[in-house]
């Protein structure tokens, strides 16, 4: 049985090819401190917003690499080694295997992009 977790995630596609993708409007209707909603599928991979605040527990992707890209606010990313530090305009790839967690200190608004297959509480 998968363990379960304090997060919103909906890996639902929200939008199609061709609609407009609003992400102000997203963010004012969000009411959850961890949120995460995929916007679009291009091709093999999907576009997710993530609307945080607080931690994530670590995990890791064996198979996939996850890229996060932060609108507004802050996120740390925390490796077994040292804090990747990201603002606004500010993103970094994590690459599979590699053990992380993420942690917005701040209601933070991030895009991340991976494939559609990744279970993002980890494998």
């Amino acid at each position: 049985m998968a363990k379960e977790y304090p997060y919103v995630t909906r890996l639902d596609v929200r939008f199609r090819h061709l609609e407009v993708i609003d992400i102000p409007a997203i963010v004012k209707e969000c009411t959850d401190r961890w949120f995460n909603q995929t916007l679009t599928k291009v091709n093999d991979s999907v576009v997710r917003i993530g609307i945080v605040q607080g931690e994530y527990h670590w995990h890791k992707h064996d198979n996939d690499d996850e890229c996060f890209f932060v609108l507004e606010g802050k996120l740390l990313i925390d490796l077994q080694d040292h804090t990747i530090e990201l603002g606004p305009s500010q993103g970094v790839t994590i690459t599979k295997g590699t053990v992380h967690r993420t942690r917005a200190p701040e209601k933070t608004v991030m895009l991340m992009v991976e494939t559609s297959a990744i279970r993002p509480t980890g494998d």
